[in-house]
């Protein structure tokens, strides 16, 4: 099984989010670390992000939560961004930031 990495401000959003969304996004992020290849509509492939990046795709109660993961690391499945998503297009700051945390957790394994 393949460790979960989570960047700090991912972690933080994530425990904010409502119960029966982080138990979903924890059954998915358990999948992923077993090997598992999630594909829609759970998960869909990000290349705006990086090549590789995908977001798992969770409909709440009350919106729809977004989490930015990787899998191409040789430390394990890396979760580093996490947000509630707002509009039908992610929106570029998210991008943006997804971008940079995933450096932050990549320049690690250097």
């Amino acid at each position: 099984m393949k460790a979960a990495i989570f960047h700090p401000a991912a972690r933080d959003v994530l425990r904010s989010f409502p119960e029966e969304v982080r138990k979903e996004l924890g059954k998915a992020i358990r999948d992923l670390q077993g090997g598992a290849k999630l594909g829609m509509p759970v998960s869909k492939p990000m290349p705006d992000v990086a090549m590789g990046a995908a977001e798992l795709r969770v409909r709440g109660k009350d919106g729809v939560y977004r989490t930015f993961y990787y899998t191409k690391s040789s430390r394990g499945i890396l979760i580093f961004h996490a947000f509630v998503k707002k509009t039908q297009k992610t929106a570029s700051d998210d991008i943006e930031l997804g971008r940079k945390r995933l450096k932050e957790l990549l320049h690690d394994e250097i």
